[in-house]
């Protein structure tokens, strides 16, 4: 069922595991993260980020994509749809299409802007019963134009945003997208600790959570995180299975070459990998 990631997440922090976001770019991608929030009983979060909402013709097909595919597969487990890294006008949007949950990324503006537009977002969303994502410090790497190099929230800035209420926050720790260089640093655990003293029991959301090593997820999870994302990692398997499957000469036996053959083995690899995060994370049984 569809519902806003509010409550998921208040278990999350209150269990001490997080809950999962995995991007979704098609309706494969969905199929597959849907399939397997059900098999494992985990509550999860399909993101959509702003190119992806358009590749797929817009944020009305993917709701309405995603809300019929939930009752045709039976979903029962908590699913939330959920805007990633969302700009001021992208939020109205999703607000009208039907998604029930969206984050506003207002860490490229002065924090008062940020505060301001979040502010009105939150009482907006709030009325209209959708949980809302705020961000400070942005996000390394690239996101749909949003370029951020790493940069370590400032904590009291971080509580100047959890005042207005939003439901959960993403917060810089030195967290990139996409693949981690090979001289990265590592999460700064010390800015995480800073920020859950000041935020208190407000979900924490870690963002471009592919390539971080298993022992620094869990530390961010007892730290507070509740809300883990993952889009690259799902991209790098499902691109290796079919590459593999076409270097096989499999698309050129039969009808392999049939769209239903040629993408399965690629969706049976999102599968694996969404398994994994799922129980590295703890919200496998969760439900």
């Amino acid at each position: 069922m569809l519902v806003s990631a509010t409550e998921m997440l208040k278990k999350a922090v209150e269990g001490h595991y997080a809950v999962g976001q995995f991007n979704i770019n098609n309706l494969e991608w969905t199929k597959a993260i849907l399939a397997t929030a059900q098999e494992l009983n985990s509550p999860v979060i399909l993101g959509v980020s702003e190119g992806a909402g358009k590749y797929m013709t817009g944020f009305k097909t993917v709701s309405a994509m995603v809300s019929a595919m939930i009752e045709e597969m039976n979903i029962t487990v908590p699913v939330a749809l959920h805007l990633d890294h969302g700009s001021y006008d992208g939020c109205y949007k999703c607000i009208k299409a039907g998604f029930s949950s969206i984050m506003f990324d207002g860490s490229h503006y002065p924090i008062a802007e940020n505060v301001e537009k979040t502010k009105e977002l939150v009482k907006v969303a709030h009325a209209m019963g959708l949980s809302i994502e705020a961000e400070v410090g942005s996000i390394g790497g690239e996101e749909d134009g949003v370029v951020g190099a790493g940069e370590c929230a400032d904590p009291n800035e971080c509580k100047m945003i959890a005042d207005l209420g939003v439901d959960f926050l993403a917060a810089g720790i030195g967290n990139i997208h996409g693949k981690y260089p090979e001289n990265w640093q590592g999460l700064s655990f010390e800015t995480l600790a800073a920020v859950k003293e000041q935020v208190g029991d407000l979900p924490l959301v870690l963002h471009g959570g592919t390539g971080i090593p298993a022992d620094m997820i869990k530390k961010a999870i007892d730290l507070g995180v509740a809300k883990i994302n993952v889009n690259t990692e799902c991209q790098l398997s499902f691109a290796e299975a079919t590459r593999g499957y076409i270097e096989a000469g499999k698309d050129q036996q039969g009808k392999g070459f049939d769209p239903r053959k040629l993408l399965a083995p690629g969706a049976e690899a999102i599968k694996a990998t969404v398994k994994e995060k799922m129980e590295l994370f703890g919200s496998v049984g969760k439900a």
